[in-house]
């Protein structure tokens, strides 16, 4: 493996990890899972994940510290997340231990492809699935909990150029933008493709009532930086609930820094200082400019600015070069 051309795209591992539950009764209980060689997995024509977009997704990621030991950032936040999302989508959904052992065996299966510090990182995806037959609009009878891995390099390169999109909307109020269900993403596609083939990094969404207030890029949380105070759009059902977004939001308290969750009107970003972006895949990337209506707004990217900050306290913790006093690494080999 050359790992200094890593990027973000699938590349088959050794392993992954099949778990399922066939009874949705109040005392189901999910059959043993095991490690099984990566590969297709066979599925109902009929199953609700097909059908109806019965299913959820979780990312994170584990990383080679400079010790050499693995470790897995806050596995437990991503199984709580699950676990919201399933009481969402009427699933049953693995347990906080069932989920973090599985992440753990997915991880030390595919130990030779956890990239060296620096280079990359093995990034876990997790999958909730309803796999039982149905035809009619309803929860599927059975289900599955699958797991796969991929090293991974940059998910962007480079500073995010945006595009504010006024006519598709990523979520609306009681809908299922605030959890990460498969159906969140698809829709997405013609707005950012548009973007990208403009010469756009991504898009950012803003809220479908008003379209007045930002909400997210296409898989990230947005952060907007003013003097010394941080505001970030408020988890209200329409925002995802990141795991880098809440990590930063702590760094950043810890740092001093004043930080708002809140509804952030569009025109705060058009005279912020800098704009930054957070995600599991692409941690935090700076945001270089936001176009709106044909209107280019530019921001500080770069050394020394908050961004960069916070991006070395965060990687510094993930893999060990930085003292992890909140607790959230967990060391696994």
């Amino acid at each position: 493996m050359n790992w200094d051309k890593l990027g973000f795209s699938i590349i088959p591992t050794d392993y992954m990890y099949i778990m399922s539950c066939s009874n949705y009764d109040d005392n189901f209980m999910f059959e043993n899972g095991n490690l099984t060689p990566y590969g297709n997995i066979e599925i109902s024509p009929s199953s609700g994940i097909l059908n109806y977009g019965q299913g959820l997704l979780e990312g994170l990621k584990a990383y080679r510290g400079e010790d050499n030991h693995i470790r897995l950032f806050r596995p437990e936040e991503n199984a709580l997340r699950m676990q919201i999302g399933a009481d969402r989508m009427c699933m049953p959904s693995p347990s906080i231990e069932q989920f973090v052992d599985a992440v753990k065996q997915v991880a030390l299966a595919n130990k030779r492809w956890i990239p060296p510090l620096g280079k990359g990182s093995l990034y876990i995806r997790p999958l909730l699935m309803g796999t039982g037959p149905v035809l009619g609009v309803r929860p599927a009878p059975e289900c599955t909990f699958l797991l796969y891995a991929s090293p991974v390099g940059n998910y962007s390169k480079g500073p995010l150029d945006l595009l504010v999109e006024e006519h598709f909307h990523r979520a609306m109020p009681g809908g299922t933008g605030g959890i990460k269900t498969i159906t969140n993403y698809s829709p997405v596609y013609k707005a950012s493709s548009e973007a990208r083939a403009k010469g756009f990094s991504d898009v950012l969404f803003l809220d479908a009532e008003t379209g007045k207030y930002i909400e997210e890029g296409t898989a990230c949380n947005v952060f907007v930086v003013k003097g010394n105070l941080i505001s970030t759009p408020a988890i209200t059902g329409t925002i995802l609930s990141g795991i880098t977004r809440k990590s930063i939001i702590e760094i950043a308290l810890s740092f001093g820094y004043q930080v708002e969750e809140r509804a952030v009107p569009l025109e705060e970003l058009v005279t912020a200082d800098e704009a930054f972006c957070t995600g599991t895949a692409m941690v935090i990337k700076a945001v270089s400019s936001v176009t709106y209506r044909g209107k280019r707004i530019e921001y500080k990217t770069g050394e020394d600015t908050v961004s960069q900050k916070f991006y070395a306290t965060l990687t510094g913790i993930q893999t060990g070069c930085v003292e992890d006093k909140k607790g959230w690494s967990v060391i696994i080999d």
